[in-house]
């Protein structure tokens, strides 16, 4: 540990490595654990002892063990510090994701081999940030539902997938009817409650593969792969037989309407063309339906 913890006296050293908040590996560059700290281990939920001889890939979640075998060999051939991040697998099988900054140190006159000293830090509650900003992003804060980025996102994976394996799509455009009327009526915080309660009905009637999103005030959409018209309408009759049924909001009752066009585009078709073509289909076909619906 001579050139891993600089000029401090050899006690001074080894208390700084056990008690060092951080985890602390040393290993050999075969990639051989010859040292480890406290919180290294604690991380993992085993014991020092049981960690010593262990090879560093041992400890890596097997989706990251290649990514991580990689860093570990160009840190080798180049012998310079690095960072990467990595999942490590605890005792009991759970995985925890990691930043890992790893330095080469070289061997000493007085003995010391070369050997790897890295420092690992617990980045779980960073991850856990990042997803939860991600996802926020993405969702619409009222219903939980994909917005319309996301549905954006998730329409063009579809599109690709039909062009690639020449299967269909197909889309729903649906406008709450008389929602302007429920919000003049009975106040936003209202109408909030009555989004929630239509998108809860909305889920109810999807597919695994179907993707609900909003994408405007009463405006809600459904992309789904691999599906002629006929399945679209399907889940058309299936939405409008669970909105028949009465919300009940704050102590009384709300009739919901709605209007629907459906959009499709067969399997093989240029994905940018078709993304265009059939959101306006949905869009007109949806409109023609709440123009009929006045009559």
């Amino acid at each position: 540990m001579t050139n891993a913890m600089g000029t401090l006296p050899p006690a001074d050293r080894r208390s700084a490595f056990a008690n060092a908040p951080m985890g602390i590996v040393l290993a050999t560059p075969s990639g051989l654990l010859v040292d480890v700290n406290a919180a290294f281990a604690s991380m993992l939920g085993r014991s020092t002892d049981d960690l010593y001889g262990c090879s560093v890939l041992d400890l890596i979640h097997p989706d990251d063990a290649p990514s991580t075998a990689d860093a570990y060999s160009e840190l080798v051939q180049r012998r310079r510090t690095m960072r990467h991040e990595t999942r490590l697998v605890r005792q009991d099988g759970s995985a925890v994701p990691v930043q890992v900054t790893s330095s080469w140190v070289e061997g000493t006159p007085e003995g010391d081999p070369p050997h790897i000293v890295a420092i690992v830090e617990d980045i779980t509650e960073r991850k856990a940030l990042e997803a939860a900003l991600v996802h926020r992003s993405l969702h619409d804060p009222l219903t939980g539902l994909p917005n319309r980025i996301l549905f954006g996102d998730r329409l063009r994976h579809a599109l690709e997938r039909g062009h690639r394996e020449r299967t269909p799509t197909c889309l729903l455009g649906i406008d709450l009817d008389g929602f302007k009327e429920i919000n003049d009526q009975y106040g936003h915080p209202v109408g909030d409650q009555v989004l929630v309660g239509f998108a809860e009905r909305l889920r109810s009637v999807l597919r695994a593969s179907d993707t609900a999103a909003r994408v405007g005030g009463d405006e809600f959409s459904i992309v789904c792969e691999n599906s002629e018209r006929a399945d679209g309408e399907v889940l058309a009759q299936r939405l409008q037989h669970t909105v028949t049924e009465p919300l009940r909001i704050d102590g009384g009752t709300i009739v919901l309407g709605m209007s629907i066009g459906i959009g499709t585009v067969a399997g093989g078709t240029d994905p940018e063309l078709a993304y265009e073509l059939l959101i306006r289909e949905a869009d007109d076909a949806m409109y023609a339906d709440k123009a009929a619906r006045r009559r």
